[in-house]
């Protein structure tokens, strides 16, 4: 199913998009509604068009960098450059795509006066189709010939891979191959050596195991078809007339795939899945059934189905989705299924907020926002009721409402094939998350009950254990990097490939923070990059935080640090850099509330402040510092 069956339908979509060009103001949040809803491939293309012809360059809503995406393939793609655009445009990101000339990747990575080099992508998708890929495999070629051929062919990709990523420092994506080769033998495909779709196979296997080692992420295409059919995928007679290996009624799906990955790598994969309860989670209303006549579990057909969804969520929450509930009803009647209900996959504890009044939804959703301090952009609401679907998506139209019916047996899939908690790595923070957001509930309970701030701070015994950059911490490093955007000082993002470069100069220094008080470990909260600019100056080119350690003391601890990094480069005086963006307004007076003084800034849309290294005395704070060593 190619079909983007999760989002909305717009009855008047068409008389919108014509008259998207004299919205004027409105027109880009006009525009990503347009392309939030259930398009296919004609109507993709055509927003794409009104778009392109509407906006000459990114429009000032666009608060972050445009996504530079290169395609490069050996069949044509021009057709799903359009669908790749409308799938960023969704997400709020302006999109720019090249495509190289046909069959010539090879030939434009590897010269730096090319039109790709030109382009300067900071985002790489290879997209090599499986008759290029499987061309010097027959029916009569030998075991021996196919094992060489597939380490010939694995090589070559990788190479690729490492001409991009050498080249243009970002990430790289890699489609693996569609299984479109009709088998020779049947069912035991695999027992022929010279089989091409045994080829394909054993190479998409090998190409997922070498990107994990390599840093590259796959695009799974070959799994998608797997679930939706080739047939929906692939049309051969499309392949015959214009080399076109995906068809294009496959092509809004194939942009949303493309651009899920793109945009986990830029942090805004979404980071919540908040639900209601009554008839989503169970069946019946609570309320009025009460806890006994609630279908759910062992003997019915759908209270085994909402047990499922709720099996899934609790997955989702271990590998570090944050889980939460807003429900119209009494919270006491609300929490006594999590309590007594004996088939309740998911507990109270797995709930990090919960949320159960006669408020409206979006009201709700705000608190739940607040109270796990993250955006409202970040939240995915399920609720089996399209009239609350709709209020929200009118008052919120930042977060994500899947289009679910009154039918929880395909709940869990829905979430799935929409992809919003698309993620190309996962670490044990993101293990750990669920449980962080229950000892925050101890600490706001302690908080609560101590007289005073400084007894409150005091209480929590708090350790900061710091760590230069190393190869343990990378991927938690590259991904909190490139997904902070409130506490953040530049939102200046860095590949893997950066960081190690961090690791290598000596005038510069990045440290990993991970603050543990008495209720447990935070996880790495803050990232702090310095550069020795001159002799004297080290300049805080990344200063990022979690915005849930606020307020605990945790940022004049760490410039303490900082200083302390900054002096032993030799450094007389630290310079930190404010760079504004649509999310970090927060940080706006960081630096002066930690007694930097103003300077003359780099540029316009810079403000920069000093310290001065040599009268700097650290601050008292209860918050104890302390290094920790791993071995790489």
């Amino acid at each position: 199913m190619t079909q983007l069956y999760w989002l909305p339908t717009i009855e008047d979509w068409r008389e919108r998009l014509r008259r998207l060009g004299e919205v004027g103001a409105g027109a880009w949040d006009e525009a990503v509604a347009l392309a939030g809803s259930r398009v296919d491939a004609v109507q993709t293309n055509a927003l794409d068009t009104m778009v392109r012809r509407t906006f000459a360059e990114p429009p000032k809503e666009v608060s972050e960098r445009p996504v530079r995406l290169a395609i490069l393939g050996s069949s044509t793609l021009t057709h799903l450059l359009p669908a790749i655009r409308v799938a960023g445009l969704r997400r709020r990101m302006w999109v720019e795509t090249y495509e190289n000339d046909y069959g010539q990747y090879w030939q434009e990575l590897a010269d730096p006066n090319s039109a790709l080099h030109r382009f300067k992508p900071n985002a790489v998708l290879f997209a090599l189709d499986a008759h290029h890929l499987a061309s010097g495999i027959g029916a009569g070629s030998s075991a021996s010939d196919v094992e060489a051929t597939l380490k010939e062919t694995s090589a070559r990709i990788r190479d690729c891979w490492r001409l991009a990523r050498e080249a243009f420092r970002c990430p790289v994506i890699h489609q693996l191959a569609l299984p479109i080769h009709p088998p020779l033998i049947g069912s035991n495909e695999h027992r022929l050596a010279g089989s091409r779709a045994g080829f394909v196979a054993a190479l998409n296997a090998e190409l997922r195991r070498l990107a994990d080692s390599d840093g590259v992420d796959v695009l799974a295409l070959d799994q998608q078809a797997a679930r939706d059919g080739i047939a929906a995928w692939h049309n051969p007679e499309l392949w015959h007339r214009a080399k076109q290996e995906v068809t294009p009624a496959a092509a809004p799906m194939y942009g949303d795939l493309v651009m899920r990955l793109v945009a986990a790598h830029r942090g805004r994969s979404y980071k919540a899945l908040v639900m209601d309860l009554d008839n989503t989670i169970w069946g019946g209303v609570v309320g009025d059934d009460g806890v006994e006549g609630l279908v759910l579990g062992q003997g019915s057909a759908l209270g085994e189905a909402f047990v499922q969804f709720q099996q899934y969520a609790r997955e989702l929450s271990r590998r570090g989705i944050i889980l939460a509930v807003v429900s119209k009803n009494d919270e006491k009647n609300a929490l006594e299924p999590f309590e007594r209900h004996p088939e309740m996959a998911l507990k109270r504890n797995d709930i990090a907020s919960f949320i159960a009044n006669w408020s409206d939804k979006p009201a709700n959703l705000r608190a739940v926002a607040e109270e796990l301090n993250i955006g409202l952009d970040a939240l995915v609401f399920v609720d089996d009721n399209p009239f609350e679907r709709n209020l929200v998506r009118c008052e919120l139209p930042m977060v994500a409402v899947p289009e679910v019916t009154d039918d929880p047996t395909n709940y869990a899939q829905t979430l799935a094939d929409a992809g919003y908690f698309e993620a190309v790595v996962i670490t044990a923070e993101d293990r750990a998350r669920s449980g962080q957001y229950q000892s925050n509930r101890q600490r706001n309970e302690l908080k609560v009950s101590a007289t005073d701030l400084d007894s409150y701070l005091r209480g929590l015994e708090m350790r900061l254990m710091w760590r230069r950059f190393d190869r343990v911490g990378l991927n938690r490093t590259v991904q909190l990097i490139n997904k902070t955007n409130q506490f953040n000082l530049t939102t200046r993002r860095y590949s893997e490939a950066d960081v190690l470069g961090v690791m290598d100069d000596d005038r510069a220094f990045g440290a990993q923070l991970r603050l543990i008080d008495r209720f447990g470990d935070n996880g790495i909260i803050a990232i702090v990059i310095g550069r020795l600019v001159d002799e004297e100056d080290v300049l805080i080119d990344t200063w990022l935080m979690s915005c849930r350690v606020l307020g605990r003391q945790v940022e004049p601890t760490t410039l303490n640090l900082v200083a302390s990094l900054a002096r032993e480069m030799g450094g007389r005086r630290l310079i930190g850099e404010y760079v504004p963006t649509a999310k970090n307004a927060m940080v706006k007076d960081h630096y002066p509330k930690l007694g930097f003084c103003a300077i003359d800034g780099a540029d316009a849309n810079t403000a920069r402040y000093a310290l001065d290294l040599i009268k700097f005395i650290p601050r008292e704070t209860f918050v104890e510092v302390r290094e920790e060593r791993v071995n790489d």
